[in-house]
């Protein structure tokens, strides 16, 4: 029991480690969010509502893909009612997210996903710069 006042010691360094990012973040009044994707100003209206795109966009566009590959089905009716073509590079990022590096990129950089999109997909941009 002589060692108390070493293990107390131990156990508020530890504490304040762990909790540095939280108390420099409230010291520095700032808050540890995720990137902001820049997104399309040409359209107001995705193909699904915002937060269903945010967490579950890669289940739709693997539905997508079972739906044209599989099923021969090219048309996806949206929850408003209006149709879209069932293409990653024709229909998102041809007509909205133009811009892979600052819609795309930006977030799966940030939360470490590496997608597999781009084994089949072309990138549109590197597709017009090689069509040059």
């Amino acid at each position: 029991m002589r060692d108390r006042g070493v293990i107390y010691t131990g156990l508020l360094v530890f504490l304040g480690i762990i909790t540095f990012p939280m108390w420099h973040d409230w010291a520095a009044g700032t808050t540890s969010r995720g990137p902001d994707p820049v997104l399309p100003a040409q359209e107001k209206q995705c193909v699904a509502p915002l937060s269903t795109m945010r967490t579950s966009h890669m289940q739709l566009l693997m539905d997508w893909r079972d739906g044209v590959v599989r099923r021969n089905v090219h048309t996806y009716t949206a929850f408003n009612g209006r149709n879209f073509n069932m293409s990653l590079t024709g229909t998102c990022l041809t007509g909205c997210h133009t811009n892979k590096a600052d819609f795309c990129d930006r977030c799966h950089n940030y939360a470490g996903v590496a997608v597999y999109c781009w084994d089949c997909h072309v990138d549109p941009k590197l597709a017009r710069r090689s069509a040059k």
